[in-house]
């Protein structure tokens, strides 16, 4: 283990040497203890007797794909995931997320991008209670009034579309799949009705968006879903 005594703790599981030399200097040098592993293995063993804080993995392990190492933390563990992997298409994306990640960086990607993203998922870890107010820049969402603002304005949206909307803040910082919202917000039997989600977005973006075209908060990730911009 590297890093300071008192930083949160980050378990590393990367096969690649260069990869992991990148992540546990930029870590260490920002305040974490970084705990590595190479293998799914390695990885399964160390997270229970390590508790993390946080874990950055690898899809592309020698002896197992990482997506199976995310369902098999997921039955157990709340600490953010954060996928790191140089598989890019959006079915990935999606499969990964939907298995229970917390976030998805394609490699390559800069130090300064991913100790944004560990600071979005520190900020609100999962499980955690969703603050009775967010606040983003002008944008306030007050989950226990159903009130939203921007600029101090109230705004008026539908039902529907303030539990997106709500649903979003609660994670702000992070994507969410169509089918997660759609299965939060309509239940199970609607995860392929994809076209709920842009009709809602549609108009939340109306609503809260000086302009809809080229947005400030609510943000597409184009064939996976929805981020709402991290406060």
């Amino acid at each position: 283990m590297s890093g300071g005594s008192e930083g949160p703790l980050v378990l590393v599981v990367e096969d690649e040497l260069q990869m992991r030399r990148f992540l546990r200097a930029g870590l260490v040098a920002h305040g974490y203890r970084v705990v590595e592993a190479t293998t799914a293995t390695e990885a399964l063993s160390l997270a229970p007797s390590h508790n993390p804080d946080l874990v950055l993995l690898d899809l592309g392990l020698p002896d197992a794909d990482g997506l199976d190492v995310t369902r098999r933390l997921r039955e157990w563990m709340m600490a953010p995931i954060i996928v790191v992997s140089a598989r890019g298409r959006e079915e990935d994306k999606v499969t990964t997320l939907d298995a229970g990640a917390d976030d998805y960086l394609t490699k390559p990607f800069g130090m300064a991008e991913l100790l944004a993203r560990i600071r979005v998922a520190l900020r609100h870890p999962r499980g955690a209670p969703a603050p009775v107010v967010v606040d983003i820049d002008g944008l306030q969402i007050d989950l226990a009034g159903h009130v939203v603002r921007v600029d101090g304005q109230e705004v008026h949206i539908t039902p529907t579309a303030f539990r997106v909307l709500a649903l979003l803040a609660k994670h702000a910082g992070r994507v969410l799949t169509h089918a997660a919202i759609l299965k939060e917000v309509w239940g199970p039997g609607a995860v392929e009705q994809t076209h709920y989600v842009r009709v809602q977005v549609a108009e939340l973006r109306r609503a809260i968006e000086g302009d809809p075209a080229r947005p400030r908060y609510l943000l597409t990730e184009p064939g996976v879903g929805y981020r709402l911009r991290a406060p």
